[in-house]
């Protein structure tokens, strides 16, 4: 059941939010709308962490049953719902996604996943035969059973964000990193910044890995790094794609079913999605490192190697970019949203990994809501902070 309200805020109150990602700006957004007095701190640019080296899945097809799986569902519908009250204008793309069985051993994981989904409301096509090959069958040969995705979507995150900002109502403080908090009464009164401190109301700390700087207790937090593949643009006489193609491995390396002998350090799973450019962007590792700088040739030949032997037709294309980010991750694979202890006024919103494009604006729509005291439209209780003990570190 969704969260009690709280006291509601006497207006005007302004908000500090720290960092200006997907999360942060769509709070930022729904806030300013509120009629608070908002201010967006980034330490870079708006976009310019995970949000910016996103594959812009708005994808239910991938999420482990469960929260994550519930929550996925009310934020595809609130993307169509941004989208038809013009919010987001043409940036949300509404698509299927097929999810591809290409061994035998993969039917069964397939299937367990399409019950999943299907209980969580779900539209979905189990695909074989020639059902498959008249959807597929050009795009992935080697497919022997696939399921496809209805009523979800594709967002580019730094895109969605430029919408927000240039909607605007808010000053974003760009390459100002916020240093810590000043205190009164068991509140948060100011943001300390290298220009001084400005005063606040409250604060959101929506800055993925940059959170470990404020708070104590944040071991459930890690970095989790993603390598990502960009193809140059497929000719006309290529086979046409209805849509991303997902292995079954994707689902196994992401936690969101289990195989036999397959363990949490298999970390690559395949996607292949077809661009509105023409391009495609393959994916996706998910490591535990930091060095978002590099990307590796091992990760980059496996995931290529892969992708050919699902979709053919892509080895007539030229790889034109390699590059890699880092997610905000958790221990037990769920986003930390809500209030943080050690100060009244002070919530988070963080450890998306890499749901946060899919969740991105329906958090920043609840976080508005806690924010404001207003009832919350989503039970978002399995994502509490207080599952981990977090609290505000008595240094920042």
């Amino acid at each position: 059941m969704p969260h009690p309200a709280s006291s509601p805020p006497q207006s005007p109150r302004s908000v500090a939010i720290v960092g200006a990602g997907i999360v942060g700006m769509s709070a930022a957004h729904f806030l300013s709308r509120a009629g608070w007095q908002v201010t967006v701190y980034d330490a870079g640019a708006p976009a310019s962490g995970a949000t910016g080296s996103a594959d812009g899945a708005v994808s239910i097809a991938s999420k482990k049953p469960g929260p994550l799986m519930t929550l996925a569902v009310a934020a595809v519908r609130f993307y169509e719902h941004l989208t038809e009250t013009g919010i987001l204008g043409d940036e949300y793309l509404p698509r299927s996604t097929f999810v591809v069985a290409s061994v035998e051993e993969d039917v069964g994981v397939l299937e367990r996943h399409a019950s999943h989904l299907e209980a969580s409301g779900v539209s979905i096509r189990l695909l074989k035969g020639a059902a498959l090959t008249g959807a597929i069958g050009a795009a992935a040969p080697s497919a022997i059973a696939a399921v496809e995705v209805q009523g979800e979507g594709h967002a580019v995150g730094y895109r969605v964000v430029e919408r927000l900002r240039r909607l605007g109502g808010f000053p974003i403080r760009r390459n100002c990193r916020v240093s810590g908090f000043n205190f009164s009464k068991g509140r948060i009164v100011g943001v300390v910044t290298e220009d001084g401190v400005e005063p606040t109301d409250a604060v959101l700390l929506a800055t993925g890995l940059g959170s470990a700087s404020f708070l104590s207790g944040l071991g459930p937090i890690r970095p989790r790094k993603g390598q990502l593949i960009v193809t140059d643009r497929a000719g006309a006489d290529a086979p046409s794609f209805p849509g991303p193609l997902m292995s079954c491995r994707y689902l196994v390396s992401k936690g969101s079913q289990a195989a036999p002998g397959v363990t949490e350090s298999r970390s690559l799973g395949l996607v292949i999605d077809p661009l509105r450019t023409g391009q495609f962007l393959i994916g996706g590792s998910r490591e535990d490192r930091d060095d978002r700088e590099t990307t590796d040739a091992d990760v980059v030949a496996t995931l290529l190697r892969d992708a050919v032997e699902l979709a053919p037709s892509l080895a007539q294309l030229r790889v034109i970019r390699v590059f890699a980010g880092l997610r905000a991750a958790t221990s037990d694979g769920l986003p930390i949203v809500g209030r943080v202890g050690g100060a009244e006024n002070l919530w988070i919103a963080t450890g998306f990994e890499g749901d946060g494009i899919c969740l991105g604006p329906l958090m920043g729509r609840l976080c508005q809501q806690m924010i404001c005291g207003e009832p919350v439209a989503h039970d978002i209780s399995s994502l509490d902070a207080a599952r981990f003990g977090l609290s505000l570190a008595t240094a920042a």
